[in-house]
């Protein structure tokens, strides 16, 4: 990562969990600065992983992630036939819509978080050959996993970027300061 994560208060737990996902958010956000539709759909490189993808997917783990924790049904739950099509814009989508959507689970995110009793509160895990028989996870868990998640993809994001165009991170982040 190539910013500087401003520090919450001290003893901000919250705050700082959240300018951690954020920080990687905006890694992300930043890979597809300037960018065509077409050229940030592009696959660059063996792998099926565009820029597009990248947001529409981690948009999407996001809001899976915040619904298991607010226990409640994901609106766009994907199924094994469409479970592709987390990776890629399809029919109407573009960019702009996208980022907007991730926006918006941001904001409910953050909101969410900063209204739970205690990071110590827990959720039940789905049934899934990778999670544990009755598992569940705190909502600290969510947010560390979060930063993983999100970390992981934006890596990608730069090596993907810099294989279309050749901007790193660092020039990205000046294109986006106006520099």
């Amino acid at each position: 990562m190539v910013t500087h994560v401003p520090a919450a208060a001290p003893g901000d737990e919250r705050g700082t969990l959240l300018n951690f996902v954020e920080a990687q958010r905006a890694a992300v956000r930043r890979s597809v600065l300037g960018l065509t539709e077409e050229q940030a759909a592009g696959r660059p490189s063996a792998s099926e992983l565009s820029l597009s993808g990248l947001v529409k997917h981690l948009a999407e783990m996001e809001l899976n992630w915040l619904r298991l924790a607010q226990q409640r049904p994901n609106e766009r739950q994907r199924t094994q036939e469409t479970w592709g099509d987390s990776f890629r814009l399809v029919e109407g989508e573009s960019i702009p819509d996208v980022l907007a959507f991730w926006d918006d689970v941001a904001k409910e995110t953050e909101a969410f978080i900063l209204a739970v009793p205690a990071l110590d509160d827990t959720f039940p895990l789905p049934p899934a050959p990778w999670f544990p028989e009755d598992g569940a996870v705190s909502m600290r868990w969510l947010m560390l996993h979060l930063v993983e998640e999100i970390a992981r993809h934006a890596g990608h994001a730069d090596i993907i970027r810099e294989s279309l165009d050749g901007r790193t991170s660092f020039e990205l982040v000046a294109l986006e300061q106006g520099r």
